[in-house]
């Protein structure tokens, strides 16, 4: 999180941290009292709708968020109004860009935003640092740590090698035989821009591959997409 907002005690904690610990069991094995007393004084509990920003680059990060429901996309932008997405944050997993800058005491490195409405917890950095301290609980953000670090690594390797029609071909895949997406979002998930994106659907419609509709993209030959995703 980016916008400094003072933590408040909350009147619902106890319910609060039974889900929270149904969600990240790093925080069910914590102490009940270093746990109980973190999230009734040092955290902010938030309901966001869908698109709204919940932190941006270049700023200090003001706190750590937890997702109860919902989604988070994490991105890095670019001077020319092109974004880079780099990962998602859904319920039980936890945000990078907030740990290292609160470990590292940096300036955030990526803006985050809600892709659907959603329930947080947000901890104040001395709350995360409170838990951080509890040996259980970080080797939980280091292991989400080097998983992410992985991801990134596979995302860096697929920006620098494969072509932008394989890295589409593998974007359309696995969600079901018809995505509900805009142009323009599969091309913020590619760091391209819509016309490039817009260029490649219409060519893989001709191929039979696909049929494009208003925010709607039907897969014909799924076999084929991941003929050409695959390098073939």
């Amino acid at each position: 999180m980016s916008e400094p907002t003072a933590p408040a005690p909350l009147a619902n904690a106890a319910p609060l941290a039974e889900r929270l610990c149904a969600r990240y069991p790093a925080v069910a094995a914590l102490p009940a009292p270093l746990r109980n007393g973190v999230l009734a004084h040092q955290a902010l509990h938030l309901r966001v709708p869908a698109g709204t920003a919940l932190f941006e680059e270049g700023v200090p990060c003001q706190g750590f968020p937890m997702v109860l429901e919902g989604e988070v996309r994490v991105a890095r932008g670019h001077a020319t109004g092109r974004s880079l997405e780099l990962y998602r944050v859904s319920p039980g997993e936890l945000c990078v860009a907030s740990t290292s800058c609160l470990f590292g005491q940096s300036l955030l490195s990526a803006h985050g935003r809600s892709t659907l409405a959603s329930e947080l917890v947000v901890l104040s950095p001395a709350g995360f640092e409170r838990w951080t301290d509890d040996p259980g609980f970080r080797r939980f953000v280091f292991g989400i740590f080097a998983d992410r670090l992985a991801d990134l690594m596979a995302l860096a390797e697929a920006v620098a090698f494969q072509r932008l029609d394989q890295r589409l071909a593998g974007a359309l895949l696995g969600h079901g035989a018809v995505l509900s997406c805009t142009h323009q979002a599969l091309a913020d998930e590619l760091g391209t821009v819509r016309e490039i994106v817009t260029r490649l659907l219409k060519r893989f419609e001709r191929s039979g591959w696909l049929r494009l509709g208003r925010e709607r993209i039907e897969l014909l030959d799924a076999a084929a997409l991941r003929r050409l995703a695959q390098g073939g």
